[in-house]
């Protein structure tokens, strides 16, 4: 029997008396088509709101005033193309001139006094005085209140008959005042109760713009010997620019659309003396028995138009200020 010869057998190498190294780890790579996935998830909703709610009515709206609708064919939906037909109605028509004159005076009137009450409101309420803020929480209520409430408080208010306002005036020794009744007074009610609804707003943008002014630039504005007018006038006014003209802006959109108040006052009477494009363009929908769907359709597009105009001034202005 021949002698074998075996390797040599080798020793286990002793373990390591330290913790084990860890694995190296892996970045998670994203898929450049999941992250689209992901960003059309979250725009989906807002797109699909925006179209529901705001082109498919815009589309609808500028579809009525292009066509001959009529009540059938509103409903069956074979009204005749028209064109701008009746565009040409509305502008020969004798209420445009003191619709267009009512809504630009009732537009430009109710923003200066809502907000140079308004400014005048927030500075005041800057000093932070006792029941400052419930005094503010008080200045709220005319915003929360349903326009219906605070249209038919005014109405009653304006009463010529029975209204606090005539009362008050009988008390003075004046005579009473025909507010809602006579073609002189009443855009003037209409005018008054707007501004007493949109004050709140004002002050709560313009009280919030105030807040991001340092205290700093007053401090230093007092010591150089400035008033408080010089103050407001340097410090105040210039740095609230910005959240001005999206005040004024916000103020306008919304004033020009103005129609609860007008209507439940005075129905845009007596003689049309109130009449503005919101009013009128509801009149000539749905005021008569045979509804004029497609100049009332144009006069709401008049008020799309004028709204659209005033927000691209508004863009080009806060890009000037940008660059500059």
């Amino acid at each position: 029997m021949s002698p074998t010869t075996q390797a040599p057998r080798r020793r286990p190498l002793p373990a390591p008396s330290g913790p084990a190294p860890a694995a190296p780890l892996r970045r998670a790579r994203r898929r450049p088509g999941s992250q689209q996935l992901a960003a059309w998830a979250f725009l989906t909703p807002v797109a699909l709101y925006l179209v529901l709610f705001y082109a498919y009515p815009l589309y609808r709206n500028l579809d009525l005033s292009l066509r001959n609708y009529t009540v059938r064919s509103f409903v069956q939906g074979n009204a005749p193309f028209t064109g701008l037909k009746n565009y040409r109605i509305v502008f020969d028509d004798p209420t445009f001139a003191p619709a267009l004159l009512h809504t630009v005076v009732f537009t430009a009137v109710c923003l200066l006094f809502q907000y140079a009450i308004g400014l005048a409101l927030a500075v005041f309420f800057t000093q932070h005085f006792r029941l400052s803020a419930t005094l503010r929480a008080l200045f709220l209520v005319p915003w929360l209140l349903p326009l219906i409430v605070s249209a038919s408080t005014w109405s009653w208010m304006l009463n010529s008959d029975s209204g606090i306002v005539n009362a008050a005036l009988h008390a003075a020794g004046i005579d009473p005042v025909n507010w809602l009744t006579a073609p002189t007074w009443s855009l003037t009610s209409v005018i008054i109760a707007n501004i007493w609804i949109g004050v709140p707003f004002n002050l709560v943008v313009l009280y919030s713009g105030l807040q991001s002014i340092p205290d700093v630039l007053y401090e230093a504005a007092a010591l150089d010997g400035a008033g408080p007018w010089r103050r407001f006038w340097s410090i105040t006014f210039p740095l609230l620019r910005p959240v001005s003209a999206i005040t004024l802006l916000l103020g306008l959109v919304y004033t020009l659309k103005v129609f609860d108040i007008i209507w439940i006052m005075t129905k845009g009477g007596p003689a049309d003396s109130s009449t503005t494009f919101a009013t009128w363009s509801y009149q000539l929908g749905f005021g008569n028995l045979l509804p004029a769907f497609g100049p009332g359709a144009a006069v709401g597009n008049l008020l799309v138009v004028a709204a659209l105009v005033f927000g691209l001034i508004y863009l080009r202005v806060q890009r000037r200020q940008e660059l500059s």
